[in-house]
């Protein structure tokens, strides 16, 4: 399960950062880095947290073709694992960012679909995540940004082998903050998630690890019932 965890380092700095990188451990595989916390540090930090765990660089790229694409290129030649675009930025700019990552082969390339965020009615949250996930597929990309409530449809619609990476994702009573379409860890892997993103019911916990650990029983427990 460890593997298919991402914390998101949604910090003020590079201390704070290594910080709770250290306070996790090896627990958590995957260390999300977004745009506060590479407006502030750069590609250093990257750097230096690419050293101990997998990097998701989400800075969701939306911009002309050229320039998302060599800004894909930057990520791979920064030696993340996982970077993304939005994939309103339409189909040209899939297929050039998709060129651009055949450069580096183990680079994992998603589309963000519907921020979960976003206040739109849920049934048209689904079919705009539906339509943008079959897009970028299309368009040669590895998966997609979703809420879990849009996993199912789809991996049906887009294969098995197209990745979903979950955010908004609370349980026990926490706070939404932001968040519109939420889930339980549980519920994520039961829906087919294949990376969960959590942030802030980790980094704002009183004991980070701990919170951490029961987000990863949870999603143990769920992959339990499921080979049952």
């Amino acid at each position: 399960m460890r593997e298919r965890l991402m914390v998101a380092l949604d910090v003020e700095n590079g201390e704070q950062a290594l910080n709770m990188r250290d306070s996790l451990g090896a627990a958590v595989g995957w260390l999300k880095v977004g745009l506060r916390l590479f407006v502030a540090e750069g590609p250093g930090l990257v750097r230096q947290l690419k050293s101990t765990h997998r990097i998701f660089l989400d800075l969701k790229f939306h911009d002309i073709p050229n320039t998302v694409a060599q800004a894909v290129e930057s990520a791979g030649g920064l030696g993340v694992d996982m970077v993304n675009v939005h994939a309103g930025g339409g189909a040209s700019m899939l297929r050039a960012a998709a060129e651009a990552k055949k450069a580096f082969p183990a680079l994992k390339l998603i589309a963000v679909t519907v921020l979960t965020s976003d206040p739109m009615p849920a049934d048209r949250a689904h079919s705009l995540a539906l339509e943008r996930a079959m897009l970028a597929r299309e368009c040669g990309l590895d998966g997609v940004v979703c809420s879990v409530h849009e996993v199912e449809t789809i991996k049906k619609a887009c294969g098995q082998d197209f990745l979903t990476v979950t955010p908004g994702i609370r349980w026990g009573g926490q706070d939404r903050q932001d968040q519109q379409r939420v889930a339980g860890p549980d519920d994520a892997v039961r829906a087919g998630s294949d990376f969960l993103v959590i942030g802030r019911p980790i980094l704002h916990a009183a004991d980070p690890s701990a919170a951490a650990a029961e987000a990863l029983a949870m999603m143990s427990g769920a992959i339990g019932e499921l080979s049952e």
